[in-house]
């Protein structure tokens, strides 16, 4: 049996960053409320430099505007933060030798394997329940990366948006959730 449930896609692909947080904003009221008083000073340089690939612009602008937050008391996005960027860096392997072991034990038609494998699964978000939200990082270009969900019941689906419209269309109740609750639109800094 296999445990894919299959691909979503949005109707249009935000590519814009500051796009995609006004979608955001928009499908989670309480977000802008969030917002740092003055974007964080992250060192993407040296972040991405330690994990070995350049990040998503969307991803990047996120972290720079909101501390790490929770989306319905569920979808747990941590940030990294500056002066903790080789922090993040290392919590990052750590969660990839738990996605090593899931995709071993999925029952893919299509084995998926974590990062930095090429096309690999790297992390950005997790649940307290324990599933993952993933990049697929497949194109060379990180603003061409897609969402694959890992969730602990064991069903992987795809999204082929970006992670901030992910978050916004599984906030505003748009996508199918697939093996994950509803989440209500509320937001909150953890």
């Amino acid at each position: 049996m296999d445990d894919f449930a299959g691909t979503q896609a949005p109707i249009r692909r935000l590519t814009d960053p500051a796009g995609a947080i006004a979608a955001l904003e928009l499908a989670v009221p309480g977000m802008a409320s969030l917002r740092r008083p003055t974007p964080a000073a992250i060192d993407w340089a040296v972040l991405e430099a330690d994990l070995g690939v350049a990040l998503p612009a969307d991803y990047k602008l996120l972290c720079e505007l909101y501390p790490p937050f929770i989306i319905g008391g569920f979808l747990s996005v941590g940030t990294p933060e500056p002066g903790g960027e080789a922090g993040w860096v290392e919590a990052t392997r750590e969660e990839l030798e738990t996605i090593a072991e899931w995709c071993e034990l999925a029952k893919l038609a299509v084995q998926l394997h974590p990062f930095p494998a090429p096309g690999g699964l790297l992390p950005w978000a997790v649940s307290p329940q324990g599933d993952f939200f993933l990049w697929s990082t497949h194109p060379t270009d990180p603003q061409e990366w897609t969402v694959t969900v890992a969730s602990r019941s064991s069903a992987w689906w795809h999204y082929t948006g970006g992670v901030v419209q992910f978050v916004a269309e599984y906030a505003a109740g748009v996508l199918e959730p697939w093996a994950l609750p509803q989440v209500r639109p509320e937001a909150e800094a953890w």
